[in-house]
């Protein structure tokens, strides 16, 4: 690395340690909106973050990138899919959090490395090595025991992993990029989200405008919370290695998982002690299966 590469490093890191810190501490965001719906925290989100990704792209004059997406069957049709897939872990994302599953939701995203790797495996004709093979079945057997012993909040980790696992491979497979694709999905989803809040207003149990300011305020703030650390990322990725990317996506949900045991004070149950060390393992062997892979070879 060159001298002048290393501060452009530094910054892609703590860019991108930030985001994940940021998406780790969205359970304190949601949870303060607990007496809205789920589906109007996500509406909300849907037509916020529209107004705000919107306004960067005219800012950066590349609004004829998403106009070329709206005129690409081939682009378009994939993010129709993602858009779907993506305001789908947001709503079961924030009824976990309000509904007091932080722990089971943190699961989801310690989930979807392994996921990747078997969708790279299955899908792509990636090949795995003895000991990411080892890391997938200690992964499994951690799922496993959850299933055996914690069955009834199982499937928030699993619908999160598999939401967010499969929109990441098909946002992988699209040749746009961040903000160009989550203004495309947002756009998409803008007409259903503003449908839902304008029918909830005339029914009269449209809670913006009625939960006080603090609440308003905190919906609107959702396309920063939404936008921003999707910015950061993107920032930091184009700086940072895979692997470092990698480890720090770990991260997000251990923020979330600590956040469940020791602000909201979420029962950690028998299977989950036994389970979360699995996967953790799974995860570390996983890890250091990449940074041996990754490794320059040494100079003869």
């Amino acid at each position: 690395m060159t001298p002048s590469a290393a501060p452009d490093a530094q910054r892609g890191f703590w860019a991108a340690l930030g985001a994940y810190a940021w998406w780790g501490s969205l359970p304190l965001y949601f949870r303060s909106l607990h007496g809205v719906p789920s589906m109007e925290v996500v509406a909300h989100r849907v037509v916020w973050s529209l107004l705000l990704v919107m306004g960067i792209l005219l800012i950066r004059r590349s609004l004829s990138e998403l106009i070329t997406v709206f005129r690409s069957r081939t682009l378009l049709l994939p993010l129709v899919a993602s858009a779907l897939l993506i305001a789908g872990n947001w709503l079961i994302y924030v009824w976990a959090v309000n509904a007091g599953h932080v722990v089971a939701a943190s699961l989801g995203y310690y989930l979807i490395p392994m996921l990747n790797v078997l969708m790279g495996y299955a899908l792509l004709g990636e090949r795995l090595s003895r000991v990411q093979w080892l890391a997938v079945a200690f992964a499994g057997a951690g799922v496993a025991v959850l299933a055996a012993g914690a069955l009834t909040s199982l499937w928030i980790g699993v619908s999160l992993a598999l939401t967010f696992g499969i929109y990441g491979l098909i946002r992988k497979l699209i040749p746009t990029g961040p903000l160009v694709g989550l203004a495309a999905e947002t756009v998409l989803l803008a007409p259903v989200a503003l449908a839902a809040l304008l029918w909830w207003q005339w029914q009269g149990n449209l809670a913006f405008g009625q939960a006080g300011p603090a609440t308003n305020w905190l919906l609107v703030a959702s396309g920063i919370i939404t936008t921003v650390p999707l910015l950061m990322f993107a920032y930091g990725a184009q700086r940072l290695t895979l692997v470092t990317l990698g480890l720090l996506q770990y991260v997000g949900p251990t923020i979330q998982l600590a956040i469940g045991l020791f602000l909201f004070n979420e029962p950690l149950t028998l299977a989950h002690t036994i389970a979360f060390p699995l996967i953790w393992c799974g995860l570390a062997l996983y890890s250091w299966a990449s940074l041996r892979q990754r490794r320059p070879a040494q100079p003869a």
